[in-house]
């Protein structure tokens, strides 16, 4: 019987980074398992392009600041005749505030689904990953700054890089547990096109990643099978800024 093609599972994989990432584990052969929240358009055409890879790919939608949806997701995974082999916790809130101000609502929100959601699918994975794998949480460079207007944001990061840790001695030896930070890699909603130009002109490396550059990071990640509580920085030196 010919070895059966593992499963990857990425979060919030519809676009953006995540996006990137799901088509790296495609092209690495993996049959994908695509979430998505509300983005329902992106995530169909997200996984077009990954079945022209002639890899499999299924779709879910869920919520995962909902521990309840969380559950129901890997009884989907449990269908699938794929053994899941890696997660991916990309899908994250990037809420905006200020520490005096910010209301518990928003608070909550970027906590449940950055820092809380990651724990329970990790702990849900591992229970499936059974000959071993990898879990990759996505942290950001914002992780070791004081962002005073994303407070909610930073300490949800910073506290997922910990979390990484944490997972990575609970899980092993058979399950790796990493974080990859990006730098500026894809401006957002968030920042003006005058303040993204100023920041990139304060990187080292004078300009924003590219996503397979920091989709590269996953790739290292895959092939090397003796780095476990790691964070990867992959920032064009923002990280080297006071």
């Amino acid at each position: 019987m010919p070895e059966q093609r593992p499963l990857a599972l990425v979060t919030g994989a519809a676009h953006r980074l995540g996006k990137a990432f799901v088509l790296a584990l495609a092209r690495k052969g993996y049959a994908i398992l695509l979430h998505y929240r509300t983005s329902e358009v992106q995530a169909s055409r997200t996984a077009t392009e990954i079945r022209t890879l002639d890899v499999p790919v299924y779709l879910s939608q869920a919520d995962l600041t909902d521990p309840q949806k969380i559950v129901s997701l890997f009884e989907y995974v449990d269908k699938i005749p794929h053994p899941l082999k890696v997660l991916v916790n990309s899908a994250a809130i990037m809420t905006v505030g200020d520490a005096r101000t910010l209301s518990l609502k928003d608070w909550d929100a970027a906590l449940n689904l950055n820092l809380r959601a990651p724990f329970l699918l990790a702990q849900e994975a591992a229970r499936r990953m059974t000959e071993g794998g990898l879990i990759v949480n996505v942290t950001d460079v914002g992780a070791h700054k004081s962002w005073g207007r994303y407070p909610s944001y930073s300490v949800s990061k910073s506290g997922l890089e910990t979390l990484t840790k944490i997972l990575a001695r609970a899980f092993a030896p058979s399950i790796r547990v990493n974080a990859v930070a990006p730098g500026l890699v894809l401006q957002s909603d968030l920042v003006s096109s005058e303040e993204w130009n100023r920041l990139i002109e304060r990187l080292p490396l004078k300009r924003a990643a590219t996503v397979e550059e920091i989709a590269s990071a996953l790739d290292f990640l895959l092939d090397n099978q003796y780095v476990t509580g790691q964070t990867l920085m992959i920032d064009g030196g923002y990280s080297l800024l006071g």
